[in-house]
């Protein structure tokens, strides 16, 4: 790496590997979430999770793969055909939790992507109860 060019946040936590492991272990707990598992209509949660290890790999700095492939993120638009309201938020938050917490980064990495996924996570919410 050439003088005084900064790590991605992306490099810094590991690269694909890291994202892999985040975001497979994500879908573990989504696959047996009733409140979570029929918002991914594919039999297969598969290409749902091809789709966010993408994604997050390009927002923290990885490949660019996600808009190469999908264009813009949209993710209000996308998600605008499911109801995520504060149930739905918790129990995604809950799964990402421990999807965070398995990849044992240090504090200032972990801090930083889960207050991240907090965010979009509120952002996500399209129904006020």
């Amino acid at each position: 790496m050439a003088t005084g060019e900064e790590t991605s946040f992306y490099e810094a936590v590991g690269g694909e590997p890291t994202f892999r492991k985040l975001v497979d272990r994500f879908y573990e707990g989504i696959a047996t979430d009733p409140l979570l598992r029929p918002m991914y209509p594919e039999g297969d949660l598969g290409p749902a999770s091809d789709r966010m290890r993408l994604f997050l790999m390009q927002y923290w700095g990885g490949p660019t793969t996600y808009s190469e492939e999908r264009g813009h993120p949209r993710l209000r638009m996308r998600h605008a055909p499911f109801v995520v309201d504060a149930a739905a938020r918790d129990a995604w938050l809950r799964n990402m939790r421990v999807a965070v917490d398995s990849l044992d980064l240090p504090r200032e990495q972990h801090d930083q992507l889960w207050q991240y996924l907090e965010r979009a996570a509120y952002f996500m919410v399209n129904k006020m109860d």
